[in-house]
C-alpha cells in the first residue's frame, strides 16, 4: 500500500536539513572561532567560506541534467555525515582553527549542492499555490535549524565548557581545566571549550543520520520521477539555463534587489555574536558561550514560529504585493535595535528583548523575500533557475560580510551597526520597480505534466 505523505513534515524536516549546515559554516564558526581567540577582523574574512553558495549556479544544471534529485539530497546527506563527523575530531586537535576552516570549506560544497537539489524539489513537487502556502513552513523549519545549531548546540558546547570554568578568573577573560580523555589506549588532554565543541559537531553529525533515515522512506516521489531518472532525456544545458534565466522581464532590477536587499542585514549578521561576546571596555556585552546559545534558542523561537507562519499565510492569502513593503520594513528595522543595543551596552535581558523582535521580524521578512525568489524561475529550469537567484543572494552576504570585521575595527560598535541600519535603504528602493503586478497569474499557471489532473 503507497503511504500517503503530509508535504507540511517532508518539507519541515528537508528544510531543517537545509538550515543546519548552512549554520554551522555561517553561525556556529563565528562563535567557535571567537571562542578560540580568533580577531574580527579574520572572523570577517571567513565569509569566503559562503562562497560556494555564490558559485553554486555554475553546477545547478548538473543537478537538473544528471539523476533525480532525491537521490541528489540523499546523496549529499551521507557526505555531509562523515564531514560533521570529521569536524568533531579536527576541533580535538592542536590546531583547530585551520583544521576546522578546512572542513568548513568542504560541507559549504556539500551543502550548497545539497541546496540546489533540495530547492528543485520543493518547486517541483509542489504546484506555485501550495509553494506560496508552505513558505512560512520551510522558512520556520530552516529559521528552526540555525536555532538548534547557534541556541542548543552553542549553548551545550559552552556549557560542557563552564563546567571546567577556572574559578577566580578575573575580568571578562575565561580560564578553562583541560579534560582527559583516551583513544585506543592513548591518553590525551583537551580543552574543554573545545570538548564541547566537538560534541556540539558530533551530535550534528548524529542528527543528520536521523534525517537521512528518514528522508530515505518518506521523502515523495515526484509525478514524473520515472522520466527524471531516466537520463538523458533532458534537453537542459548550462546556455539553455542561464539564456532564459536572464531574459526575464526586469531581470536587472531583479538582480539588482536580490543582491543588495539585505545588505544592513548582513553586515549586522556578521558582527552581531562578536559584538555580544566582547569584552565590555571594548563596546561588546560580555555574553558567555552558553547565554549565546540560550540567546538564540529560548524566547526567539516561539516568535521566529509565529512570524514565519504569519508571513506565509498572509502571502497565500493576499498576495505578494500587498505585504512586500510592510515585511521588508519590518524586517529591516531591526538594526537600529543592535546599534541602541551598542550605545547604551545594557544588561543581557534585553539583548534577548532584541533577538526576539528579530526573529519574529524575520519570519515575516523572509516569507516575502522568499516567495518573490521561487517566482524567477521557470518549471523546466527550477533548479537551475532558482540555484542562480540564491547564488546572488549569496553573493550579497559574502561581499559585505568579507569586510564586516575591518569596518567594524575602524568605525567601532556603535558607528557600524548605525551605518548597517542606514545601508538598508539602497535595497528596499529597488522594491518599487521589481515585476510585482503578475503575481496572481504566476501563481495559479499550471506546470505540464506535474499539475495535470490525475
Amino acid at each position: 500500500m503507497e503511504k500517503k505523505q503530509i508535504d507540511g513534515l517532508w518539507v519541515s524536516v528537508l528544510y531543517f536539513a537545509q538550515g543546519l549546515p548552512y549554520t554551522v559554516v555561517n553561525l556556529m564558526s563565528v562563535i567557535f572561532l571567537k571562542g578560540m581567540g580568533t580577531s574580527n577582523e579574520m572572523i570577517g574574512l571567513t565569509s569566503l567560506l559562503s562562497f560556494p553558495w555564490v558559485l553554486k549556479g555554475l553546477w545547478g544544471p548538473l543537478v537538473d541534467m544528471y539523476s533525480t534529485k532525491r537521490k541528489w539530497i540523499l546523496t549529499t546527506e551521507i557526505i555531509s555525515i562523515f564531514l560533521f563527523a570529521l569536524l568533531a575530531f579536527g576541533v580535538l586537535t592542536p590546531e583547530p582553527v585551520i583544521i576546522s576552516l578546512v572542513i568548513f570549506t568542504a560541507i559549504a560544497f556539500v551543502s550548497a549542492t545539497h541546496d540546489i537539489a533540495i530547492d528543485g524539489f520543493y518547486l517541483n513537487v509542489l504546484n506555485k499555490d501550495k509553494q506560496a502556502l508552505f513558505v512560512g513552513v520551510r522558512n520556520t523549519a530552516y529559521r528552526g535549524a540555525v536555532i538548534a545549531g547557534s541556541g542548543v548546540l552553542v549553548f551545550l558546547a559552552g556549557k560542557i565548557a563552564e563546567q571546567h570554568l577556572v574559578t577566580g578568573t578575573a575580568g571578562d577573560t575565561k580560564v578553562y581545566q583541560d579534560i582527559q580523555l583516551s583513544l585506543l589506549g592513548s591518553s590525551f588532554s583537551v580543552s574543554a571549550l573545545k570538548y564541547g565543541w566537538a560534541t556540539a559537531f558530533g551530535i550534528c553529525a548524529i542528527i543528520f543520520v536521523l534525517i537521512y533515515l528518514f528522508q530515505r522512506w518518506y521523502l515523495p516521489y515526484p509525478k514524473n520521477y520515472a522520466v527524471e531518472a531516466g537520463a538523458p532525456q533532458r534537453t537542459t544545458s548550462f546556455i539553455e539555463a542561464f539564456k532564459t534565466y536572464f531574459e526575464q522581464d526586469k531581470i536587472g532590477w531583479i538582480v539588482t534587489y536580490v543582491l543588495i536587499f539585505r545588505l544592513g542585514d548582513a553586515l549586522t549578521f556578521k558582527m552581531a555574536p562578536p559584538f555580544l561576546m566582547d569584552k565590555v571596555e571594548k563596546g561588546g556585552l560580555a555574553v558567555s558561550t552558553s547565554q549565546m546559545g540560550l540567546l538564540s534558542g529560548t524566547v526567539g523561537v516561539i516568535f521566529l514560529l509565529i512570524g514565519g507562519l504569519l508571513g506565509g499565510y498572509l502571502i497565500a492569502k493576499q498576495g505578494l504585493k500587498k505585504w512586500m513593503w510592510p515585511t521588508a520594513i519590518l524586517q529591516n528595522s531591526t538594526n537600529v535595535l543592535y546599534w541602541l543595543l551598542a550605545i547604551h551596552q545594557p544588561g543581557i535581558e534585553w539583548a534577548y528583548a532584541v533577538n526576539s523582535i528579530e526573529q519574529f521580524t524575520y519570519g515575516l521578512g523572509v516569507a516575502a523575500y522568499t516567495v518573490f525568489l521561487m517566482r524567477t524561475v521557470r518549471p523546466e529550469y527550477e533548479a537551475s533557475h532558482y540555484a542562480i537567484t540564491t547564488a546572488f543572494m549569496a553573493a550579497g552576504v559574502l561581499i559585505p560580510g568579507v569586510f564586516s570585521g575591518y569596518l567594524q575595527a575602524d568605525l567601532g560598535y556603535q558607528n557600524y551597526f548605525l551605518f548597517s541600519s542606514l545601508a538598508v535603504i539602497p535595497g528596499m528602493m529597488t522594491i518599487f520597480f521589481l515585476p510585482l503586478e503578475d503575481e496572481y497569474k504566476l501563481a495559479s499557471m499550471p506546470r505540464p505534466g506535474l499539475d495535470d489532473p490525475d
